[in-house]
């Protein structure tokens, strides 16, 4: 009996102190990781050498801002050309120009507001017929492949788990595809959580005809 209890006492533990340690660790990296943009500054500038000790998350402050002046400076006339000359001049160096085009081409349709890329959760059917996992509409098919493609197809992303930053890229008939009365954030947690967390169901609307 102390033996059971001394169990799920340790489990209840494990249950409280396990997502604590791996939200701060994931946490902790991420603000280690923006306060590199400290070197940007001064030695004269950090905050050690102002303030006499280190200061957590003045890197993350730091880069927030870059990344909101960056915003202002190019919604104005001045930002849109220096934005464009300096485009130009990265389009004349080879392999510079390639790894750019590429980055600011995903960058633009992962965070358009316009765009549809990983706005939809999809029901597709994967890795064979009969065996269902969830992904997410990134776009449609383009260029030479369409050529080759009978029907409508669309472009999904089906990410692996626990982690859903790797995952497989198909192409897709849109008929075998269902979509899901599902956020993404409610998609990516119960993908995360390998089934564990299920989105609450949403009810539908019948209306009469």
């Amino acid at each position: 009996m102390r033996g059971q209890l001394i169990k799920r006492y340790f489990i209840t533990g494990l249950l409280i102190w396990v997502p604590l340690v791996i939200t701060g660790w994931v946490l902790s990296m991420i603000i280690s990781t923006l306060d590199q943009s400290l070197r940007l500054l001064p030695a004269g500038m950090h905050p050690e050498n102002l303030v006499g000790f280190s200061i957590p998350g003045a890197g993350a402050v730091l880069t927030l801002a870059m990344i909101l002046f960056t915003g202002l400076l190019a919604t104005n006339f001045i930002g849109q050309k220096l934005v464009v000359w300096s485009e130009k001049i990265l389009a004349r160096i080879p392999v510079v120009n390639s790894v750019y085009n590429s980055v600011k081409q995903v960058s633009d349709t992962l965070f358009s507001p316009n765009g549809n890329a990983f706005r939809k959760a999809l029901l597709v059917q994967y890795p064979h017929q009969g065996s269902w996992t969830i992904a997410f509409q990134t776009g449609q098919p383009g260029g030479d492949i369409i050529n080759h493609l009978v029907g409508d197809h669309v472009s999904v992303y089906v990410p692996t788990t626990p982690n859903p930053t790797s995952g497989f890229f198909l192409m897709m008939p849109t008929k075998d595809t269902v979509e899901l009365d599902m956020s993404v954030d409610e998609a990516l947690k119960y993908i995360i959580s390998m089934g564990v967390v299920a989105p609450q169901p949403h009810p539908r609307v019948i209306t009469n005809t």
